[in-house]
């Protein structure tokens, strides 16, 4: 089964969960509790399908690795944001979890401690997720092209 097209989708998702992070926290802090707790949701849900979809796409290539060609700064400067999305990325989960957990407890102002992290991290894993796909998908100089590996 062909399944090239999950980085597009997976990249897409990652935009879809910012744009409800975005949204979500425009929700809360405008007092609109239950519209905030439906795109927050909502934001779990697309970021755990897109985990899914990203094992998938992995374990079908037998978990290699796509590599980043280019040298020097560039290549410096990739791996940092990758370093930084894989490492953070780890905490998503856990972190969305919590904040749910939370939620529904109604332990909302532990809720909302953890939510002046969690939001960042979350944010900025979406976000550099997609940078992450633009750089191996449509930047990425082919092996062996000058400035590259």
């Amino acid at each position: 089964m062909d399944l090239s097209f999950l980085p597009t989708l997976n990249a897409s998702l990652n935009a879809v969960a910012a744009c409800l992070l975005v949204v979500g926290r425009q929700l809360v802090r405008g007092g609109r509790i239950d519209a905030h707790r439906r795109v927050m949701i909502a934001a779990f849900v697309v970021s755990s399908l897109f985990l899914l979809l990203y094992v998938l796409h992995k374990a079908s290539r037998g978990f290699e690795n796509t590599s980043f060609h280019a040298e020097g700064a560039v290549k410096a400067a990739y791996l940092l944001l990758l370093f930084s999305h894989v490492t953070l990325a780890m905490t998503v989960p856990p972190l969305a979890i919590a904040q749910i957990v939370l939620a529904v407890r109604g332990r909302i102002a532990t809720h909302r401690r953890l939510a002046r992290w969690t939001w960042p991290i979350w944010m900025y894993v979406s976000v550099t997720g997609v940078a992450i796909y633009v750089a191996l998908y449509h930047l990425n100089p082919p092996a062996g092209a000058p400035g590259s590996l």
